[in-house]
């Protein structure tokens, strides 16, 4: 056989192996390239996307702010308590009957020894009559025997016998009548008479309640205050009540104050008095009391909503000028940007008349001055300052320490604020005013 005739097919077929082997390996080197190109891609954008986020500036918060100041301050003493009537019971009878009339109905004013409720009284009415009648008798018998013991022909024993049964007489018609007086009630005082709790026919017994009676013109109001307190307070000294801390409308004065403090929970008890002309104090209802003290002077505070509580303490934001960036100032403007400036105006300038006669009004838009406001503000920025508290009065809290006469303190929004924050004043509205003073205004 021909050697060149064999070796034909070996070498087609090494050909045909380093095409594939060369195929292969191109297809690794361009999926490597690939794979190298992606995981660099994302490397990039995470790299960049960090870098965004750490130079990104946030936006200014906008929020409201007051100005501190030093002002006037009238300290007190708050406490809870209940208002009574100075003069107010439950009338009760003394004597045990069946009831014969009522003589008044819900919510009537009575006067003084007005009678409300009379029983049944026709016995002892009878027993009166019989005593009088005997009281007569005896009394009879008393002046036949002072005109025999005058004629001589009369005992002292006689007389005596006859003065004791006269006397015995008049002092059992005196206790009849006490006894009829019983079967009737009356007011012990002027005043207002609630709901009747008995009925016509019902049969009483001594004790049992008929009716509260109340003078509503006086009130007094009982409440309790710490020990540590009682040297502030002392018997004239105004207070003021009401349904709440906003609405002190009622005044009146302290009348009493118990000289024991009681051992088991260091309260000491105090009774105001005030007027009630318009009755709209109620017996048993619950108020809030104040009890205003001498007034004190440059004390600063602030709104309680600008105060925040934390696990560290309480703190405030003061708005402060912001830092200026690094190379922010010392950046030129543009040369694009300084000739847009200067070509402005003679833009402007070389407008038609017809535009200038607009109204003025129209020209002078508040809302064109808005961004020219902006822009002449300077940058502001938030400081966390921790404060001590003191006192509070009527939606204010007293700072001790940590704020000083001028401060800027924010008073709404800074619950999304941090320290060192930009920020924006916006002092439209104030919400450390109640919404009833916003609508009177």
């Amino acid at each position: 056989m021909c050697p060149g005739i064999d070796r034909l097919p070996v070498a087609g077929s090494r050909g045909l192996f380093v095409k594939r082997f060369i195929i292969i390996t191109v297809f690794l080197i361009l999926l490597a390239l690939v794979c190298v190109g992606i995981v660099g891609f994302n490397f990039m954008r995470d790299a960049g996307i960090k870098q965004y986020f750490a130079t990104m500036k946030p936006p200014a918060a906008t929020v409201s702010t007051v100005i501190v100041k030093p002002s006037e301050w009238t300290p007190g003493v708050e406490a809870i308590g209940t208002v009574n009537a100075v003069r107010g019971v439950d009338l009760t009878v003394e004597t045990s009957g069946i009831v014969k009339n009522i003589l008044f109905h819900a919510n009537q004013k009575v006067a003084t020894d007005a009678v409300l409720l009379q029983l049944d009284d026709a016995v002892e009415k009878a027993d009166l009559v019989a005593q009088k009648a005997q009281a007569a008798s005896d009394q009879a018998a008393l002046t036949r025997a002072i005109e025999l013991q005058r004629r001589g022909v009369g005992t002292d024993a006689t007389l005596d016998a006859a003065r004791a049964a006269a006397d015995a007489s008049a002092a059992q018609v005196n206790k009849l009548q006490a006894v009829l007086d019983q079967k009737q009630l009356s007011a012990p005082f002027g005043g207002t008479v609630g709901i009747p709790k008995i009925d016509i026919g019902q049969y009483l017994a001594p004790g049992n309640s008929v009716v509260t009676i109340q003078d509503l013109d006086t009130m007094r109001v009982d409440f309790t205050v710490p020990e540590q307190q009682l040297p502030l307070l002392k018997i004239g000294q105004t207070v003021k009540l009401g349904s709440s801390l906003a609405d002190m409308s009622f005044a009146g004065s302290i009348r009493g104050i118990d000289p024991k403090i009681d051992p088991a929970s260091r309260l000491v008890s105090i009774r105001g008095e005030v007027a009630n002309p318009e009755g709209k104090l109620t017996p048993g209802q619950f108020v809030q009391i104040r009890v205003e003290l001498p007034q004190e002077n440059n004390v600063i505070s602030v709104p309680q909503t600008a105060v925040t509580t934390s696990l560290y303490g309480d703190y405030v934001f003061v708005v402060v000028p912001a830092k200026p960036a690094e190379g922010a100032a010392a950046t030129p403007a543009k040369p694009d940007d300084q000739k847009a400036a200067t070509d402005k105006p003679a833009a402007d300038a070389a407008k038609p008349q017809s535009d200038t006669s607009k109204p003025a009004d129209n020209a002078a838009k508040p809302a064109d001055a808005k961004p020219a406001d902006a822009a002449q503000q300077p940058a502001l920025a938030i400081s966390q300052v921790f404060v001590k508290l003191g006192r509070r009065n009527n939606g204010m809290v007293e700072i001790t320490e940590g704020l000083k006469d001028g401060d800027q303190v924010v008073t709404a929004g800074q619950n999304r604020l941090f320290n060192g924050m930009s920020v924006a004043v916006d002092n439209t509205i104030d919400p450390s005013k109640s919404a009833n003073k916003e609508v009177q205004q």
